[in-house]
């Protein structure tokens, strides 16, 4: 990765993105804000918005005044465009570390679902500390990769079985940035926010059969989809089947539903 990259999480597809992510964005969005706390705002930053789950899901609140959803995909950012219609709210590109922002410029930051995947975190934390005003709050979510994200764990643990660069992936994919105990809570403190807060929240993952759980790795959205598409196509035979497995686990084809745990955490500013 070359050092000026502000994010390693491939993007490539609005709608790629909502197949493998986006749906289950909306189902933790409501628990997220429900969390941050706030029941009015005039205006709210929904920082690593992607396709819009968390921007859209702050709308349905007539109590804010305006939202400004950021990314650094312009794929993304275009996609959650074309479903908005209201004035609300309004969607731009940009870098989380280097937020185009006056100081104090929202009364609450988000961010869900993103940190882990900006390799200067802590900047992107300072950055909305930055632009949210005094009293308001800083509130974000990251998955718990390592023991609460079955879906994903699933496929690299099948990964790691088969080859040595599965085991090297599992282990970049799994152990990332904000997702240990305490880890949210003591880096939201060193941003210096006050009341830190950390807590998890969790959704259920469901799927109709193992094509609806699988398809999204033969994508192009997100670390599982990058690990697959470098594979040679017998690789990627030998683990689709070893998934299938595993997705069936000795009964027929079908729906499953997996658990999918976040870290949330919570401050506010000086």
């Amino acid at each position: 990765m070359n050092a000026s990259e502000t994010s390693t999480f491939v993007s490539a597809d609005g709608g790629g993105y909502e197949l493998q992510m986006g749906r289950w964005s909306r189902r933790l969005a409501p628990l997220l804000i429900d969390f941050a706390g706030f029941s009015s705002a005039e205006c709210v930053l929904d920082v690593g918005c992607g396709t819009g789950s968390l921007s859209f899901a702050l709308m349905q609140n007539p109590e804010i005044g305006g939202i400004c959803g950021l990314d650094r995909s312009a794929e993304y950012v275009e996609y959650a465009e074309r479903r908005n219609n209201d004035a609300r709210l309004r969607f731009q590109v940009g870098d989380a570390c280097r937020l185009p922002f006056p100081n104090g410029s929202f009364d609450h930051s988000l961010s869900m679902l993103v940190l882990q995947f900006i390799p200067q975190a802590d900047l992107a934390i300072r950055e909305m500390r930055r632009v949210t005003r005094p009293g308001g709050t800083v509130t974000a979510a990251t998955w718990d990769t390592r023991g609460g994200f079955v879906a994903h764990r699933m496929i690299f643990d099948t990964a790691a079985m088969l080859d040595e660069r599965g085991m090297e992936w599992r282990a970049r994919s799994l152990v990332r940035p904000m997702s240990r105990p305490g880890e949210l809570q003591r880096v939201w403190l060193a941003a210096g926010l006050r009341n830190v807060v950390q807590d998890v929240r969790t959704i259920r993952m469901d799927f109709a059969c193992f094509d609806d759980f699988w398809t999204p790795a033969e994508g192009g959205e997100g670390p599982i989809a990058e690990y697959v598409g470098a594979l040679e196509s017998d690789a990627k035979a030998r683990l689709r089947e070893a998934g299938r497995l595993a997705y069936l686990d000795g009964e027929d084809d079908g729906p499953r539903s997996y658990a999918a745990t976040a870290w949330v955490v919570r401050g506010e500013v000086p």
